[in-house]
């Protein structure tokens, strides 16, 4: 598979997660109100997917050979509409109108209305199911595209998750990545109370995965990551488990049930837009008493 070469360098990367972080708040405030923490969780790889690994035209998003992207966690999707804007998929400024009536940018991707989206998504658990069917249709044509689907770690309690990756499994899709958002939170609270998904490594290597795991917010790490998909079993699909933090990025949002859905306003806006400028902190846990 002739892919292209990493050459963006880790602080241009850093900077393009900020970008996404920032982004997310302004257009929340046009919206009234946003999806902030569980699209910083998932913001460093996002940048990393986007302007540094995916093959893609956005000067040209029909491109056969191009690979596919798949935003299973669909309402983290106001991180994902920023980016391919600075990519020129779209006008930026068309970015203003995120929610308004007639928008083509709604909370949950529509593939129908926003150029470049390969597919859209919203309810939970069906985005592995639609990358399988791309890898196998890419197979089937002779394309040598990879089809990347960005899951959240809430989403694998879905049933329907688990039949996509036995089959992606019993199909040797090598040609599908998964990675997962291991943010340990969803909407109803910490993922291994609500329904535990742990051992994730085993369970998708019992499917005939190639599985890696790593740390979701350190730059070199998604990289060298994505640079040994290259190497691994050619007959596998593979998926990068990414560790990461609820809400990273802004103190009072890192891994609180409270921000997964919110609203900035007034000083608290521009106090949270600071603190991103300021670039990010050693994550500190609370303490358990």
């Amino acid at each position: 598979m002739n892919r292209p070469a990493s050459n963006m360098g880790l602080p241009a990367l850093e900077d393009r997660a900020k970008f996404i972080r920032k982004e997310t708040v302004r257009l929340s405030r046009i919206a009234g109100a946003g999806h902030y923490s569980s699209t910083f969780s998932c913001a460093e790889l996002l940048a990393t997917l986007y302007y540094d690994q995916m093959r893609i035209e956005p000067g040209n998003p029909d491109w056969p050979a191009r690979d596919r992207f798949v935003m299973s966690k669909g309402h983290a999707a106001i991180g994902l509409y920023p980016v391919m804007a600075d990519l020129g998929y779209f006008d930026p400024s068309e970015l203003d109108t995120y929610t308004r009536l007639g928008s083509k940018f709604g909370d949950h991707p529509d593939m129908k209305k926003v150029r470049g989206l390969d597919f859209s998504s919203g309810s939970l658990g069906h985005g592995l199911s639609v990358g399988v069917g791309m890898a196998l249709a890419g197979r089937m044509q002779g394309l040598d595209f990879r089809t990347y689907v960005m899951l959240g770690d809430g989403e694998l309690s879905e049933g329907q998750i688990w039949e996509a990756v036995n089959s992606a499994g019993h199909f040797g899709l090598r040609n599908l990545v998964a990675i997962v958002d291991r943010n340990g939170l969803s909407i109803d609270g910490h993922t291994e109370e609500v329904m535990s998904i742990e051992p994730l490594e085993e369970r998708f290597a019992a499917f005939g995965w190639e599985v890696q795991r790593i740390d979701g917010h350190d730059l070199q790490a998604i990289r060298d990551a994505f640079d040994a998909l290259e190497r691994a079993d050619r007959g596998k699909p593979q998926v990068i488990i990414a560790d990461t933090v609820k809400g990273r990025g802004v103190a009072r949002m890192e891994m609180s049930l409270d921000w997964h859905v919110g609203n900035l306003v007034g000083e608290d806006y521009d106090d949270v837009m600071a603190e991103l400028d300021a670039g990010l902190k050693p994550y500190e846990p609370e303490a358990v008493e």
